[in-house]
């Protein structure tokens, strides 16, 4: 029986074209205009369609920690210390407006009330992440938060996922990892968790369905295989 969910949030909680696209194409531009570098130049390294403004699928930006990001970046930005340059797209990052995927509070509270513990597990930083669960009325759902910053490590380590079955006070078994990406997955099979994968991120049913126990259209589907699991 399933007595924590985890959840990744970008791709799961939120729509990731709709809500990063636009944080993808602020950060290039700005970024060009301060350094010598081409907004071309940029895009290219994180994989990034300016003229369609949407990612191509092997995006660093899409299941990377933004350290990640920061190491494929800093080659062609040279005059911009790595940590300054991090800091600065962390500081975009939080103020990036987030698209939920589907009305949010009701499902969350529905699983709260069932009796389920809810936690974050995101590759981004815990800042950004609370900010944008907070601007989504959503932050007061999670007991726990973790993001690559918080000290386990960034998926797919399963640091983050053995941190909340640990605060939690719950054996792995009894946990699920929700998430859009192999990251997520891999992460919560090594950490002992069971895996459901949603759609609504950019890896397709046929990448993510050997990862998983399930793949699900969007976390909507969610309390119906949980009650399945009884």
């Amino acid at each position: 029986m399933v007595h924590g969910v985890l959840f990744d949030k970008d791709g799961t909680l939120f729509d990731f074209g709709r809500s990063w696209s636009a944080w993808a194409h602020g950060v290039i531009r700005d970024l060009a205009d301060d350094t010598q570098a081409t907004a071309g130049e940029l895009a290219s390294l994180l994989s990034y369609d300016l003229e369609n403004r949407r990612f191509f699928p092997d995006s660093i930006a899409i299941a990377g920690t933004l350290s990640e990001v920061v190491e494929v970046l800093a080659p062609a930005l040279p005059t911009i210390a790595p940590p300054a340059l991090e800091q600065r797209l962390a500081a975009r990052a939080a103020a990036t407006a987030m698209v939920p995927v589907l009305p949010l509070g009701p499902l969350l509270q529905g699983l709260r009330d069932s009796g389920l513990t809810l936690g974050v597990a995101t590759n981004d930083a815990e800042g950004a992440a609370r900010a944008h669960l907070q601007n989504a009325e959503i932050l007061d759902k999670f007991q726990f938060i973790f993001g690559y910053d918080s000290g386990h490590g960034g998926k797919p380590e399963p640091g983050m996922c053995l941190a909340f079955a640990r605060s939690a006070g719950l054996p792995p078994e009894a946990c699920v990892m929700v998430g859009d990406s192999t990251h997520d997955l891999i992460a919560g099979r090594a950490a002992g968790m069971r895996t459901v994968a949603v759609l609504t991120g950019l890896a397709t049913a046929d990448v993510l369905a050997p990862l998983a126990d399930a793949v699900l259209p969007d976390i909507g589907a969610l309390p119906g295989w949980l009650a399945a699991q009884a």
